[in-house]
């Protein structure tokens, strides 16, 4: 393959590589876990770019490393942010002040 197309198929890798990324932030995880997770998927992806050799080891294994931040992050995150909340305990933070009326009074009825 010619440079600009290694480049390019490196690009389009990494950009494929951040949505998984930015779900594994979401879901609560470092930076450091996270960078790591990046640059191995892109050296596993990149490798089956160039050498399609390993192909039936390395697909299934790319496969589960892509799909599994879609699914396994939301149940670690609800496991660790898991809290008992009371019955009028709808909030963590202070106490959220009245609603203000903003609405005009209505004219005064009468003849005209």
């Amino acid at each position: 393959m010619p440079a600009p197309a290694l480049l390019a198929v490196g690009l389009v890798l990494g950009l494929l590589i951040l949505l998984p990324a930015r779900r594994l932030r979401l879901a609560g995880f470092g930076g450091t876990a996270i960078a790591t997770y990046a640059a191995v998927l892109w050296a596993l992806a990149f490798f089956l770019a160039l050498r399609p050799v390993a192909t039936r080891f390395l697909v299934p294994i790319l496969l589960l490393a892509y799909l599994a931040p879609f699914v396994v992050a939301p149940a670690r995150l609800s496991r660790i942010v898991r809290r008992v909340r009371g019955p009028d305990d709808s909030d963590d933070g202070p106490p959220r002040p009245p609603v203000k009326n903003v609405t005009p009074p209505d004219p005064p009825s009468g003849p005209p």
